[in-house]
Parts: C-alpha cells; structure tokens; sequence
C-alpha cells in the first residue's frame, strides 16, 4: 500500500477511535436515566402522611421498652403493625424492583411485630424491637420521610456486647434496650434529615 494513502487513513481512524472514547456508550446512559428518574420520583404526600403515623407508633413502642413496661410495649407494637400493614406502598412512584423492596420490608416488619407482641419478656420484645428497628430503617432510607429527621442510634453493649441499633425523633439517647438501668447508654451513629 502507498504511504501517501495510508496516513491519511491512518489519521481519520485514529481520529474516529479518539472521539468514539469520548463518548459515553448509549447502554449506560439508558441504565443510568432509568435508575436516576425512578428514585426521583415524587411520592404521594399521602403516603407520608401515613409513614409518619407509623413512625410515631414506632416511637411510642421504643417509650414503653424505655420505661421496660411490657403491656404498654404490645399495646404500641399492635398499633405499629396495623399503620405497617395499611401503609400505601403502591402510591409509591418507583420501578418495580425497587417497589417490590419497599412492600417486601414492610411486609417482614409486620410479621416481625406479629412475633414481638407474643412475647412474654421485654428481652424477647427488645430482641424484636431490633429487628423491626433495623428494617424501618431500611424501609426509610428507601421512601424518604418530608420535612422530618430520623436519628439512628446505637448501644454497643445490648444483647450482651453485640450492639443494637434503634431509630429516635430527637438525638437524645434514651436506651430501650436497657431503659433505666442504662438509660443514656448510647450514641447517634447517623441521621437522615427529608425537606
């Protein structure tokens, strides 16, 4: 082949392979506009409404394990079950995946505060507790919660050194997984604040 034609040739495929780098490749720029617009989606303010009911039901059964009062304790966890279980997660406005999690937690916390409320002692309702706390948690971070913050909290020494965490509407350590035995036993590990 002739020099003269190979340059220039040579130059536009070099020049082609360059600007072809540039480019991001169009498959990821589907993937990312799919999973940018689906957790961008507004949620309904009814839903909110309704998660922020679950919430103080939620906090109202870490009071009872605060104060180690057991009846008190199934009373709120019944409560929280029935705000968990009428949750509107289908006016969620999300992919399905994603809306699938979402109902998945809410549905395993409600089965979780099935248990919690057959238990005879406070170590097997605050064993519970945990579980419910760390999937509501979960279920949060998921959702978004408007114009509220969510402390998430932890003790280092519950279950006997394993540590536990548990959600709270002010950072203020208030322990349920001892009450008053260790009741400022504890530190906020996160928050996350919705507008």
């Amino acid at each position: 082949m002739n020099f003269k034609i190979c340059v220039p040739i040579g130059t536009i495929l070099l020049a082609t392979v360059l600007f072809a780098c540039q480019q991001p490749a169009p498959k990821e720029e589907a993937e990312a506009g799919v999973s940018t617009t689906g957790l961008q989606a507004p949620y309904s303010q009814v839903f909110y409404d309704s998660l922020q009911l679950t919430l103080q039901s939620y906090y109202k059964l870490s009071g009872a394990l605060v104060k180690a009062d057991s009846i008190a304790a199934t009373s709120a966890a019944l409560t929280l079950k029935q705000h968990i279980d009428s949750l509107p997660v289908h006016l969620l406005q999300m992919d399905s995946t994603h809306l699938g999690i979402v109902a998945g937690t809410a549905g395993s916390i409600s089965a979780e505060l099935t248990g919690l409320t057959g238990e005879p002692g406070l170590e097997g309702k605050r064993a519970s507790f945990q579980m419910v706390s760390d999937m509501l948690f979960d279920l949060v971070r998921n959702t978004g919660l408007k114009g509220q913050t969510i402390y998430h909290q932890y003790c280092p020494m519950a279950f006997n050194d394993k540590g536990a965490y548990w959600l709270s509407d002010k950072p203020d350590i208030e322990n349920p997984y001892f009450g008053n035995k260790m009741l400022h036993c504890g530190e906020t590990k996160d928050s996350l604040t919705y507008k």
